[in-house]
Formats: structure tokens, C-alpha cells, sequence
């Protein structure tokens, strides 16, 4: 029986000798007593038990983490309560209309229609807003798990932001492409950490529907395979662009096939001309008489925001003949965008660095005006029906996604309770870039510190380092909007989570002075 042979296997022991052949018994009865009784319990209560303690133990050891995580579902199961279904925003009705309509958009690609597509058959767009508060909740897990070999209290701390941020919660709830990119980049940088040829074709397959997302994620592509470069693993750097350039190629056929452009979206050019307006003085560039027409006489200072050139009324390239996105108009509109920056490199300089700015300021000022802020805010009313024609075609196809009525409807008290802690919790720009400090200045600090690898004085050339390819990304999706497009808050949330990352990987136990968490 089960229960003798243990008992033989104990007794056996129990120390046989002392060398001068008497036994000696330990000094504490109790322990000789624990030793020789009979384990009463049978194997599968022991396997149960054994269980139940490694459970324990998991929990002891990432108890803070799950404690974050556990706080982190409870706040999105309040905005699940509180802002019943979603919340939306004016790009929500295009991607509602690609997915009943399946045709490339000129202004968005259509990554997060398909998202949507995927989950029609729910017909609810609770069930969306759910999806995206899971890939929030496990983005934090990515980064906790990425970050194993930092310490425990910093690996649990990376993860605070993208767990607890009430803004971030705020746009997992809008029905908007944010979140589906921000985790589809987090995972393919997690998967760059790898060396498996297939792996690393996942990388390029995510990075790949995160650019069809979002075009923002195209020179993320370039960042990953240098990645694979600097560590000498050139053929992986093939394998990640030629996976990433399949899907790329095939929606640009779609598209190209559309409107016969080349390209992914097709106002590209629009944007940077709105980007320039900031600054663009016709007075200085001199433009030819086809490209003066987009001028503005207003002096830089009296201009509205960048956007207004593309959406506003009174727009000199939107009181163009046609729609503002034809192919005539972008590439008008791209022509006199290159012109002012070559004419007038400097002003575009300290253009994007003034808005690259507005990333890193403690308070979080009203911009680019009261209506888009405000959309990134748990509102206190329901709001209002779409205005503009675009959306309120949307607005009907949402009510056949939805087959239902449509709209917002707040709940008290959670709601409540939700705009109350987004008045409390939130990731301050200062901090942020604090964050992005990190991973520099403790490289500095350790190439400094570094001994010699010999004994000759030389010293090892060090390898490429783990954070390096999530704070690049970070940097890139922040610089980027800011020099193509324009600053705006939601641009900057995808970044957060991979700065705190890299900033976790530079962390390093014995760069702290203390034994690491695993």
C-alpha cells in the first residue's frame, strides 16, 4: 500500500549512526514524531494541497502586481457600469461605415474596422468596449512579464500607468483604434526579445496590422528590423520586414485598386500641410501661383490649431474644388507642406518641438480646443448626436451594428465615482519624460561604472540592450504625430506603456544593489 511504502522510505531516514555505532535520536521529540507518522492523506488531496501552496506562492511573490491588476479590472468594470456601451468620438462613424461598407478610407486605414467586423456578430458594442479593456488589462501583463529579470517593486510599478491611468481607461472605453494599437505594438515588441525565425515573424505580422490600424506604425517596422540588425542577426531582420510587407502590400493593391493611388491612406499630404500652417509664411517661401492659393495671410501667431485646416469651413485647401482628400488636392497640399519646411527649416524645427512639448507639461491643458478635450474626459451628460453628414451616415450604420438604438447612457454612481478619480489619476507629462530619462542616463551611469574585461585595459564592447527597442518605439510614436500631424493626447497613451518598459529593462538587480524578484 501507498501509505507503507512511505513509511519505509521515511524510516529510512532517520540518521543510522554516529560513527561509534549507537544511534543518535534528534534532540526535539516533536521532529522525530513528524518524521515517523503516516501521511494520512491520500495522493490526490496531496497533489490538491501541493496545488493549492504553489498557488500561494505565486501570489506571495507577485502579490503587488496582482493587487494593480486586480484594482485595474475593478475601474474598467466601473466605466462597463457607468458609460453604458461605449462613449464615441467623431472617427468612430467612419470605421462603423468601412465595416458595412469594406473599402479602404482615404483618411484612416481599416485595421480597426475589421477589429469591429470581427465582433458584429454580437451585435454590441458593450462586447467592443469589453475586448478593448482586456487587451488594456493585458498589455500590463505583457509588460510585467517582459520586464522579469528587473525587480519586483519596478517591474509592478511599469505597469501602473497603462493599469490605473484613468485616461487610459477612458480611451480603452471610446470606440476608437487607440487601444487595439497599443496592443498589438506592445505584443510585437514583447516578441522581439526572441530569436526564433517564427517568432520573429510574428513580430513583423503584428507591427504589420498595428500600420493598418494606424499609419503611425510603418516606421515602427524600420525601428524593429534595425533592432535585429544591431545584434547581428541580419537574416531575422529580413524575415521581420518581408512578414511585415505581405499584409502592407496587399491592402496598398486594395487601396490602389480604389482610387488608383499609391499608398495606405491618402491624405498624407493634407496633413502635413496642416501640420505647416503653424508656421508657413508665403511672404518668405515664395510659392508658385498654383500652391499660393493654400495660403493664409494671418500671421502665424493669430492661427487656429493645426487641425482646423483639414476640418474647418473657411480651410484654404477645404475650399478647394472637391472633396479635401482627392489626389489632386494632397498632392497640392504635400507640394506646399515640403516647399515651407525646406524653405523654412528652422521654424519647422521649433514647430514640432513646441508641440512635442505639450507631451511633457505637468498640467494638461485645454488643447486643441474645448470639443476634443472634452471627448477624452467621463462626461457628466450623455452627448449629443453627431452634426457633421459624415458621421450621421456613420451613426446609421451604428444602428444596424448595434441592431438597436444607439448613444451613451451614464449610470450613477458610478459614473460618478469614475470622474472623480480621473481628477486624481493621471500620468503627468513630466513624469513621463522622466520615464524616458530613465534608460539613458542609467546606460550612462553603467558604461561608466563597467571594469575591464581582460586585465589588459581594455574593456568589452558591451551588447545592445533590451530597452532599446521599446523606448526607440516610444520615442518614434511620440515625435512622430507631432512632426507629420499634430500633438493630441490620445496620440500619446500607446507610448506610455513601452517607456515604462524600456525604463523597467534598464533597471537592473545589481545596478540597485539588491538580488532581483525571480
Amino acid at each position: 500500500m501507498p501509505e507503507e511504502r512511505e513509511d519505509v522510505r521515511v524510516m529510512a531516514e532517520v540518521p543510522a549512526s554516529t560513527g561509534r555505532g549507537r544511534r543518535r535520536l534528534p534532540r526535539e521529540p516533536h521532529r522525530l514524531l513528524r518524521r515517523l507518522s503516516f501521511d494520512s492523506r491520500g495522493p490526490s488531496r496531496r497533489r490538491a494541497d501541493d496545488r493549492a501552496g504553489d498557488r500561494r506562492g505565486l501570489v506571495r511573490r507577485h502579490g503587488w502586481f496582482v493587487a494593480v491588476l486586480a484594482l485595474g479590472t475593478v475601474l474598467r468594470a466601473l466605466a462597463m457600469l457607468g458609460y453604458r456601451p461605449a462613449l464615441w468620438f467623431p472617427d468612430t462613424y467612419t470605421y462603423v461605415v468601412t465595416v458595412f461598407r469594406p473599402r479602404p478610407d482615404l483618411v484612416r486605414p481599416a485595421g480597426y474596422s475589421m477589429f469591429l467586423k470581427l465582433l458584429e456578430p454580437f451585435h454590441s458594442f458593450g462586447v467592443v468596449t469589453a475586448v478593448q479593456h482586456l487587451l488594456g488589462l493585458a498589455t500590463g501583463v505583457l509588460i510585467y512579464t517582459v520586464a522579469r529579470r528587473a525587480p519586483g517593486w519596478v517591474r509592478t510599478l511599469a505597469t501602473v500607468p497603462v493599469l490605473l491611468d484613468a485616461y487610459q481607461i477612458e480611451l480603452e472605453h471610446l470606440l476608437v483604434s487607440d487601444t487595439l494599437f497599443m496592443f498589438l505594438v506592445v505584443a510585437a515588441v514583447a516578441l522581439c526579445m526572441t530569436a526564433r525565425p517564427a517568432t520573429v515573424a510574428a513580430v513583423g505580422l503584428l507591427l504589420a496590422a498595428a500600420t493598418l490600424t494606424r499609419t503611425v506604425g510603418q516606421p515602427l517596422v524600420v525601428v524593429a528590423a534595425a533592432w535585429f540588425v544591431l545584434r547581428r542577426r541580419v537574416g531575422l531582420a529580413g524575415v521581420l520586414v518581408a512578414a511585415a510587407l505581405v499584409p502592407i502590400l496587399a491592402y496598398g493593391a486594395w487601396f490602389y485598386g480604389t482610387y488608383q493611388r499609391v499608398g495606405l491612406v491618402g491624405a498624407n499630404g493634407a496633413f502635413l500641410y496642416a501640420r505647416t500652417m503653424s508656421f508657413a509664411d508665403c511672404a518668405r517661401m515664395d510659392p508658385p501661383p498654383d500652391l499660393r492659393v493654400l495660403c493664409d495671410p494671418r500671421p502665424p501667431e493669430r492661427r487656429p490649431p493645426s487641425q482646423e485646416y483639414i476640418w474647418a469651413k473657411d480651410s484654404p485647401l477645404v475650399l478647394r474644388p472637391g472633396i479635401t482628400f482627392t489626389k489632386e488636392n494632397d498632392d497640392l497640399a504635400a507640394r506646399f507642406a515640403t516647399l515651407a519646411i525646406t524653405r523654412q527649416p528652422l521654424d519647422y524645427a521649433a514647430s514640432v518641438l513646441s508641440e512635442l512639448g505639450r507631451t511633457f507639461t505637468w498640467e494638461r491643458a485645454i488643447y486643441p480646443d474645448p470639443e476634443i478635450y472634452g471627448y477624452y474626459q467621463f462626461p457628466a451628460t450623455p452627448p449629443g448626436p453627431p452634426g457633421r453628414y459624415p458621421a450621421q451616415v456613420g451613426a446609421e450604420y451604428a444602428k444596424l451594428y448595434e441592431q438597436g438604438a444607439i448613444g451613451t447612457e451614464i449610470v450613477e454612481p458610478y459614473a460618478g465615482w469614475l470622474r472623480a478619480y480621473q481628477g486624481m489619476a493621471r500620468l503627468p507629462g513630466s513624469v513621463l519624460l522622466a520615464v524616458l530619462l530613465v534608460p539613458p542616463v542609467a546606460a550612462i551611469a553603467r558604461r561608466r561604472d563597467r571594469l575591464p574585461g581582460d586585465g589588459t585595459g581594455s574593456r568589452r564592447r558591451p551588447g545592445v540592450p533590451a530597452w532599446l527597442v521599446p523606448w526607440s518605439v516610444a520615442v518614434v510614436l511620440l515625435v512622430t504625430p507631432a512632426a507629420a500631424a499634430e500633438f493630441d493626447y490620445r496620440y500619446v497613451l500607446p507610448a506610455v506603456p513601452l517607456a515604462c518598459l524600456a525604463a523597467a529593462l534598464s533597471i537592473r538587480p545589481d545596478v540597485l544593489g539588491q538580488p532581483g524578484s525571480n
